[in-house]
């Protein structure tokens, strides 16, 4: 049986010049792997790799909660490890250097290399710079001693990267496909686009802590996660027929995350976009593909989806296009369709509203926050709304009439930020 289930929702029905289909795939995991196992790998669960990078720059002594938090933390995490499991931990600053163990490695989790990294850990003093690209790439070295391996990292940091944006993005590009990364920021002197760029191409998640004394409850809850994906190296393919071309693919639950550009063509139908590692869970992707017109009454296939496991293709899904005549059938919108490209809106009007609010642009800040409030309510997005409701006053949420607030807390601001690609799943 395999490992995944793939399901189409989509009004396959163009009108009379139509080319663009719409479609959200959803593809359930059930935890097992689908693919034959590789020669050499252990039975039972997957080998499991995790690195913890940790921000030892000066600023993360000011105020000395933060340092002290993040090292309780870290053991937090490592507490979490189960025997077994490779791990290490970088003392990230302008440099990156192993905090433990000494030597550049992985090492198995047991109770005394536990004890021993939260020693090490203990003895961390915070001075220097930041430099986030470097942690990555050692963290990169690292994973790539155990390549059969789910990778995972564990990034965090309280103040802005230190290195030239091509240095940063380069590092990324150089660890794709090799692990996941979760990022964390704590405090208000860091920021939500960098650790995006990296959670975005690394297929991790961003976000804020609020508080120093919350985060080794966000470490365990990371681990935790990290532990259950059963199933790694998947990628989505996409088969599209001759002519068509590809608008745009997005993974719109539990996260929104642009995957257009990041595809790597097999031939000249096929492109394989990275999904990385999975547990029990659904993810819901929104495609849209772009065909010549056709005669009323043609039907074509508009396109094909895979799951593709360690370069072995299992469950696939059907995207049909047929052109009509009727208006009612053509102009009929599909609910999760029209569901997913609110969220998208959302995530795109909270980054706008912010921005313009930085800017001190308060008139299109109230509107597209205004925008943000209305998108939310209609779309059940409860944690969402709780969010703006720190940022706006909210006057009428039907109509998106806001007022902003004077004094906001820029946490709060923050938290929105990191949180605006979060979506809820449509309501089937």
């Amino acid at each position: 049986m395999s490992a995944f289930t793939a399901k189409v929702y989509q009004n396959e029905f163009l009108p009379v010049g139509g080319t663009q289909v719409h479609a959200v795939i959803t593809v359930t995991s059930t935890g097992a792997p689908a693919a034959p196992p590789i020669a050499g790998r252990p039975t039972g669960r997957p080998e499991q790799a995790m690195v913890i990078l940790l921000d030892c720059s000066g600023s993360m002594a000011n105020p000395p909660a933060k340092v002290t938090q993040a090292r309780r933390a870290v053991r937090a995490a490592l507490d979490s490890l189960p025997d077994g499991a490779w791990f290490a931990v970088v003392r990230g600053t302008g440099s990156a250097a192993m905090a433990y163990p000494r030597s550049p490695e992985l090492v198995p989790a047991s109770a005394a290399t536990r004890a021993a990294a939260c020693h090490a850990v203990d003895a961390l003093e915070p001075h220097g710079g930041t430099a986030m690209g470097r942690w990555l790439r050692l963290a990169n070295d690292l994973l790539a001693t155990r390549p059969d391996a789910i990778g995972h990292a564990l990034l965090l940091t309280d103040g802005q990267n230190g290195e030239m944006e091509s240095e940063l993005l380069g590092a990324v590009d150089a660890c794709q496909g090799r692990f996941q990364c979760d990022c964390r920021g704590v405090g208000t002197d860091w920021r939500v686009e960098e650790l995006r760029a990296i959670a975005t191409g690394l297929l991790g998640t961003v976000d804020a802590v609020p508080e120093p004394a919350g985060l080794a409850a966000e470490f365990e809850r990371i681990v935790a996660t990290a532990l259950d994906r059963a199933t790694d190296r998947v990628s989505l393919r996409l088969w599209t027929p001759t002519g068509a071309s590809l608008d745009f693919l997005r993974e719109v639950t539990p996260d929104l995350r642009d995957l257009t550009g990041s595809g790597r063509a097999v031939d000249d139908h096929c492109t394989d976009y990275q999904t990385g590692a999975w547990g029990i869970e659904s993810r819901d992707y929104h495609l849209c593909v772009r065909l010549p017109a056709r005669e009323v009454g043609t039907e074509v296939l508009a396109a094909r989806v895979s799951l593709v496991v360690d370069h072995q293709p299992t469950s696939s899904a059907l995207v049909r296009a047929l052109w009509t005549d009727d208006t009612a059938l053509a102009t009929r919108v599909n609910t999760e369709v029209a569901h997913y490209t609110g969220q998208a809106e959302l995530a795109r009007v909270l980054a706008d509203g912010l921005e313009a609010r930085q800017q001190g642009d308060d008139v299109t800040a109230t509107l597209r926050l205004g925008r943000g409030v209305q998108i939310a309510l209609a779309s059940g997005n409860e944690a969402t709304y709780r969010l703006l409701q720190k940022v706006v006053h909210i006057d009428d949420p039907t109509t998106g009439t806001v007022r902003l607030k004077k004094n906001v807390e820029k946490m709060d601001e923050m938290v929105l930020d990191s949180r605006s690609t979060r979506t809820v799943r449509v309501n089937r």
